[in-house]
């Protein structure tokens, strides 16, 4: 089991593009396709994840591997996950000076742009509609988005404090619900 924690952490690591968020309908569809954890263990595990310090793919995988197959599991994943950035880190770092003016790796990473954007969006869409989106829509579903463009325009317009806006989402949340 440990072997296949790890080698399905790498493959994530090898595979995913654009930071944690993005990374999380990968890991949910691989864990859940497999059969070794069930969808209410996985939100709780990123939301646990998101709360704690470090990026939310490692943090994820080390609790993932964790409530798998305990200490040497959550070591595994970790290992899997962040060991591909390392060497592609690594191997960036000795070749981007030479490449950072060339045309085919600018446009390559503009093109790629698109579609971490909807990696992130599909992310959210699975934690705000968790039960599926046609019972989703209510006076709580309203209200969530009322708070999330409050947010946007408080934020871009305003120019708040991220902070300042996430204290007052939560004051929102726990007026409204």
């Amino acid at each position: 089991m440990l072997w296949n924690l790890f080698l399905f952490f790498l493959k994530i690591g090898f595979l995913s593009f654009g930071g944690g968020y993005a990374v999380i309908p990968m890991i949910r569809y691989g864990l859940i396709s497999r059969g070794w954890i069930d969808e209410a263990a996985f939100q709780e595990a990123v939301s646990l994840s998101g709360m704690a310090p470090g990026p939310i793919a490692t943090n994820s995988a080390t609790l993932i591997g964790y409530r798998i197959a305990g200490w040497a599991g959550a070591a595994a994943a970790t290992a899997g996950i962040i060991l591909p950035s390392l060497l592609i880190i690594i191997c960036i770092a000795l070749f981007f000076y030479k490449l950072r003016h060339n045309k085919w790796v600018k446009a390559s990473l503009y093109g790629l742009r698109p579609i971490v954007t909807a990696l992130i969006l599909i992310s959210a869409l699975h934690y705000a509609f968790p039960i599926g989106f046609g019972a989703a829509f209510h006076w709580q579903t309203a209200a969530m988005l009322l708070i999330c463009a409050a947010s946007v325009v408080s934020l871009l317009k305003y120019k708040h404090h991220p902070l300042l806006v996430i204290a007052a989402a939560g004051i929102a949340g726990i007026v409204l619900f």
